[in-house]
């Protein structure tokens, strides 16, 4: 499995687009082209150089940052599948929860619905010979987590803390966005652990996080996957005012939104 990280700066902003390839067949899916006029040229390269076959689109969720570039890249590759949720611009094929799919021979993909940041959120677990990964959209960032545009604190606790948590540790975590310096300013304010540090010293050298981090890093530096019983923080606690889980979840929520 090959994974190829397409930032998408000019267009969003701080968006990341991801070709995912099957080494054996060359067999191709990208994930979340949303500015084709960035996305496009790789995968003309890919195709011409490499002989990638691409097959599919693959949406987290329908906003136009992750799904609004669909048309655009169906003009070049009229013959593409759209996976993912019922709103996505385009979908030829809604998946359920826990539904797999393959990219070529080797890769299995899994999808994971986490609604909260939207009610047709999806991540996607894809494994290859040993090697783990999730797409995370907006559910799930680099020491931070999506707004609850659609959905609830409870929601996203489950979508964190069972459905990515349960994931292995070793599996890398690939977000919707590059926000982890802003996410670890709001996770100091809160938890100025030597995880949290260590992370702030990462990213003062690198400007890209994708791909370098674990689930299981997550579990250490993610204020937000610290909220349940067995990881929660007493500094944690005494910040929000709260114990029980779900309640600490949506008090580091609120701060969050109004943090400066």
């Amino acid at each position: 499995m090959h994974i190829k990280s397409i930032p998408m700066w000019t267009g969003t902003g701080d968006n990341y687009s991801y070709l995912i390839i099957d080494d054996k067949t060359k067999d191709a899916m990208i994930v979340d082209p949303a500015h084709p006029p960035e996305v496009l040229p790789v995968l003309e390269k890919e195709v011409s150089e490499n002989g990638i076959n691409l097959k599919a689109i693959i949406n987290t969720h329908h906003h136009r940052d992750h799904a609004g570039g669909n048309g655009g890249i169906l003009v070049k590759y009229p013959h593409l599948q759209v996976l993912g949720g019922k709103d996505c611009e385009g979908v030829t094929r809604e998946l359920a929860d826990q539904e797999s799919f393959k990219i070529g021979e080797g890769i299995t993909v899994k999808s994971l619905h986490t609604p909260c940041h939207t009610q047709d959120s999806i991540c996607y677990y894809v494994e290859d010979s040993g090697d783990k990964a999730a797409f995370t959209g907006d559910t799930l960032f680099i020491a931070g987590c999506g707004r609850f545009f659609e959905g609830t604190a409870q929601e996203m606790h489950k979508a964190l803390n069972s459905t990515l948590g349960s994931l292995p540790d070793e599996t890398k975590v690939y977000p919707g966005h590059e926000y982890t310096k802003s996410n670890l300013r709001f996770g100091k304010s809160v938890l100025c652990s030597p995880a949290i540090q260590s992370l702030e010293k990462f990213c003062e050298k690198n400007a890209e996080t994708q791909g370098r981090f674990t689930i299981g890093d997550e579990k250490k530096h993610n204020i937000f996957m610290r909220v349940d019983a067995t990881t929660q923080d007493p500094v944690i606690q005494e910040k929000t005012g709260e114990t029980d889980p779900v309640g600490v979840m949506k008090k580091l929520r609120e701060m969050k939104n109004n943090f400066k």
